[in-house]
């Protein structure tokens, strides 16, 4: 499998303006999963898994404390999720995650998006039958072979486990992560995530060339500029600086 999960989620928190733009999309992802699911972090387990991933991004308490009091309140706006799939520079794979109020006024950005850059938005399963939907847990240390025995052990459907460079990297699927994240922490006690997410890996990679590298960097600041858009999936193979 290799670490094929990294650079494939875009990341748009390089400037402070970007930073804003992130804490603005944790604040209505958490307000929708908590206005869906209830405010109590241990009776909604995704509200759990949001909150860690927000602090651990460093996303201000008054940003989280904000969403939880406007989902407590019941009122406010009704996003529903959208999800968008397509064919970006080069022929690359593209799924773009949004939450959106207006699902017309979205997708003529999305679409919007992806003519700017040369690129087509496909149906509803153009491109996720080539991704797999998998939650990844990255965590330092520990023995490959025990700790699978210990997942399989507490009944975790593992898709996926290996040992590079010092890290375990553990792939289960979705609806297995709060067991297999249990599991793991009851096996080794509080560890610290390198990785703790619910993503997209997909199958195979694309490289892109130079002018069409140039173009996906556009594609992806136009996405992430886009208040609905809250993830974007990709299989372009970025290379490192």
């Amino acid at each position: 499998m290799g670490r094929a999960y990294q650079n494939r989620k875009a990341s748009i928190a390089k400037t402070s303006d970007a930073k804003a733009k992130v804490y603005s999309k944790y604040g209505r992802e958490i307000y929708v999963c908590a206005k869906n699911s209830g405010i109590d972090p241990n009776g909604n387990l995704a509200l759990r898994r949001l909150l860690d991933n927000a602090k651990k991004d460093q996303v201000p308490a008054h940003v989280i404390e904000k969403a939880l009091d406007k989902a407590k309140g019941g009122a406010g706006e009704d996003f529903v999720p959208a999800r968008y799939e397509g064919f970006g520079p080069g022929g690359c794979n593209v799924i773009v995650d949004c939450l959106t109020d207006n699902n017309t006024r979205t997708f003529n950005d999305v679409r919007l998006c992806f003519t700017k850059a040369k690129a087509k938005i496909g149906a509803p399963g153009a491109v996720a039958h080539m991704f797999d939907h998998r939650a990844v847990l990255v965590f330092k240390g520990g023995d490959e072979d025990s700790i699978l025995t210990a997942l399989l052990e507490a009944d975790v459907d593992v898709s996926d486990i290996e040992s590079e460079h010092g890290l375990i990297t553990v792939l289960v699927p979705p609806h297995e992560y709060f067991k297999a994240k249990t599991a793991l922490t009851d096996t080794l006690g509080d560890i610290e995530f390198e990785v703790d997410e619910i993503t997209f890996i997909p199958q195979t990679s694309c490289t892109l060339n130079e002018d069409d590298s140039a173009l996906f960097e556009k594609f992806l600041t136009m996405l992430n500029d886009n208040d609905d858009v809250q993830d974007v999936y990709h299989n372009v193979e970025i290379q490192e600086p």
